[in-house]
């Protein structure tokens, strides 16, 4: 490869690498608070697969554990047509307390996942940054211990994805799935 056009990628990358690094992480994050039942309020994404589903998505149930050595397990629980599907995915920690990398099996994207804000026992903003051998893709999670959230927060949660670079489209405040997930999940 020609050595400018390697200069020219690698500054690609650093710019990439360099906006990633502004998002923030919760400062003093504390793992054990954050465990525990959460609603899942709000999306946002630019990924391919939020733009297809985004009609057909409904608030789902996020369980977070840890574990022995210290990662994230994260189970959610959504409603897919008339039953009720459980996705586990493993959350390794990174040297930064709140910040975090999952490689999914089924589609071998690797994710830098950061816990933006949160109070513990009200809301959670998770940033996420998804790359792939196709591209990049944001999504941003607005978490809840309740099914409802004050405006304020969903206004945060808005204004936090537009900075992100993600259009008023590509944010979707989720709305609510019957009980049976309450029962179930």
């Amino acid at each position: 490869m020609h050595p400018t056009l390697l200069g020219v990628l690698g500054l690609a990358l650093l710019g990439t690498l360099r906006a990633q690094d502004s998002v923030p992480v919760q400062t003093d994050f504390q793992q054990d608070k954050i465990v525990g039942r959460w609603y899942t309020i709000g999306l946002a994404s630019n990924s391919n697969w939020f733009k297809d589903k985004k009609h057909l998505m409904k608030m789902c149930t996020t369980v977070i554990s840890t574990t022995a050595d210290g990662n994230m397990e994260v189970t959610s629980t959504y409603p897919k047509g008339d039953r009720c599907e459980k996705r586990n995915s493993l959350y390794i920690k990174t040297e930064q307390p709140g910040r975090f990398s999952y490689t999914s099996p089924r589609w071998g994207s690797k994710h830098d996942i950061r816990v933006v804000e949160t109070n513990y026992e009200e809301y959670a903003m998770v940033f996420t940054q998804i790359s792939k051998s196709t591209g990049s893709s944001t999504m941003v999670l607005l978490y809840s211990r309740t099914k409802l959230l004050s405006p304020e927060r969903l206004e945060r949660f808005t204004q936090f994805s537009r900075e992100q670079g993600l259009t008023d489209e590509e944010i979707l405040i989720l709305p609510p799935t019957g009980e049976r997930l309450g029962r179930h999940g």
